[in-house]
């Protein structure tokens, strides 16, 4: 199976032979049955060990992100701990300036204390990632489009200057999806994912999942992180995740139209002061995107031309978004982000992430000119 629509369904599952179900059981039990001799026949032993829901989704990843396995985690933090725990005390950590929050506190307070040691850099400069690289650099963590600028990193240059120094690539693919972008055929050792976002769909589970390229020592690490650290997702996250992955295709393509439509409306919008969006041909990183996506995703931030009091004023009075933390989503979301990310945040006061959903474009587009309008 090549196609993604058809991995999305099938990659993982099959009948189930005692009951000929066709969608997966839930399977719940935290521990299985050994036989007469202390075999476990069924490949289960306990549920933290393995668990068939937990199996489907991991195999479900691989295929559609080509790799050679996936672990799946409680949250996509674990996913990423899971990464940086790989690693040992004294190891350099090369990362984007403009990264998920979460991320930059593991980095900088988790980690920091354990003695790995942290350079930011902006990825999208090549010329910035070669000359941060140390020969201590052991990982370069991307996040391509970056959260909250959408700032765009060419994948298969900067794996060859990670491999270049001995060093991994990580590849955050969250926004884009195994369906919009496939690190792991640019390059990269590892993609990442909050599974809570776009692969889970609904804003109604939590997980995180990380795909390897190769099954190698890293890789035994992280999966040891997983078992005996403990950071599984429930089976019951798992069998929402495999229900939510059967119709990303047809979501995914869906928030991507939308959120064309709705940049062509707010590039012409007198209060808008940028709109960061890749598709954009004065985006900085328009061309590799172009060249490393099959299409743009369906995020976007802006900035308001009157600041911040302005942007926390439009998410205030818009009445069809919904103003939470989040992203991914059947249901369209708005977020004065540097609040959320405190006190350190590097975002620009004045930006508002979008998450575009599924509701009519139409709709959508009316609920931020009334925001607008009434906070000029």
């Amino acid at each position: 199976m090549t196609h993604p629509e058809t991995q999305a369904i099938h990659s993982g599952q099959s009948v189930d032979p005692a009951t000929r179900a066709v969608t997966p059981n839930i399977v719940l039990s935290s521990t299985f049955e050994r036989a007469t001799d202390g075999s476990y026949p069924a490949g289960y032993l306990y549920s933290r060990y393995g668990n068939p829901n937990r199996n489907t989704v991991e195999a479900k990843l691989s295929d559609m992100e080509g790799g050679a396995d996936s672990a799946a985690f409680a949250s996509g933090l674990a996913a990423s701990m899971a990464i940086l725990q790989s690693l040992q005390s004294g190891d350099h950590v090369l990362a984007p300036d403009d990264l998920y929050f979460g991320v930059r506190v593991q980095l900088t307070q988790l980690y920091a204390r354990w003695g790995l040691q942290v350079s930011f850099v902006d990825m999208s400069d090549l010329s910035a990632v070669r000359q941060a690289l140390q020969a201590n650099t052991r990982l370069v963590w991307l996040e391509t489009p970056s959260n909250p600028l959408l700032k765009i990193s060419d994948i298969a240059a900067v794996a060859e200057l990670a491999h270049g120094v001995g060093a991994l690539c990580a590849v955050d693919n969250t926004w884009a999806t195994p369906l919009l972008q496939k690190p792991l055929a640019l390059g990269a050792d590892l993609a990442v994912h909050s599974t809570t976002k776009y692969l889970g769909g609904h804003s109604d589970l939590l997980g995180g999942m990380v795909v390897t390229r190769q099954a190698d020592d890293t890789w035994a690490r992280i999966r040891q992180f997983q078992k005996d650290g403990g950071a599984v997702p429930s089976p019951f996250d798992c069998w929402l995740l495999g229900r939510s992955i059967a119709t990303l295709p047809q979501r995914l393509a869906a928030h991507c139209a939308n959120a064309q439509q709705l940049v062509n409306w707010l590039v012409e919008h007198p209060a808008i002061e940028a709109v960061h969006y890749p598709s954009l041909p004065s985006h900085a990183g328009h061309e590799i995107a172009q060249r490393q996506m099959s299409d743009f995703g369906g995020m976007l931030s802006i900035r308001l031309r009157g600041g911040e009091a302005m942007a926390r004023a439009v998410a205030n009075r818009v009445q069809v978004f919904t103003q939470a933390t989040s992203l991914g989503g059947v249901e369209s979301l708005i977020e004065h982000r540097a609040s959320v990310e405190g006190p350190a945040s590097q975002t620009p006061r004045n930006l508002l992430r979008i998450s575009v959903g599924l509701e009519n474009v139409a709709d959508l587009i009316a609920d931020l000119a009334q925001a607008l309008d009434r906070s000029v």
